[in-house]
């Protein structure tokens, strides 16, 4: 088996800002690298507020989580996969106090339907200066 064959680029989602793919296929599960809320071909951090210098200095929620949903649709969509094939996701926030709630809400309309297990973490930092981050599973249809 070629791995390689198994390494999803999604040519719509935001580009990756290390040397990985946005998913690999292992058998029928789809494991997606982080996901973040930037849009491809943007460096900025959508719904930011920048100051002189270009440092956020500010950001809204919303604007990040809706980001992050579509570009996990995208990579999902690059595979082959639908939202509804999500079985887990692991959610990265920089602000639990601040964010949950807006991103709670947010993730209440995306997920009505779908029963994905979930774990939310708060942590420090991530590696660009993003309020949430996503690492997803999902299973893919039987070929």
């Amino acid at each position: 088996m070629n791995t390689n064959d198994n390494i999803i680029h999604a040519s719509k989602a935001a580009e990756p800002v290390g040397l990985y793919p946005h998913a690999r296929r292992v058998g029928n599960l789809l494991f997606l690298s982080g996901v973040g809320p930037r849009e491809k071909g943007n460096p900025k951090i959508p719904g930011a507020t920048y100051n002189e210098e270009g440092k956020i200095i500010d950001y809204d929620m919303a604007t990040q989580v809706h980001s992050v949903f579509r570009n996990v649709r995208e990579v999902l969509e690059a595979s082959g996969a639908k939202w509804e094939d999500l079985v887990d996701v692991t959610v990265f926030l920089t602000n639990m106090e601040r964010d949950f709630k807006v991103y709670n809400q947010i993730w209440a309309e995306y997920f009505k339907d779908v029963q994905a297990c979930r774990t939310t973490l708060e942590i420090n930092c991530l590696p660009t200066p993003i309020a949430i981050e996503l690492k997803c599973i999902a299973v893919l249809p039987n070929e």
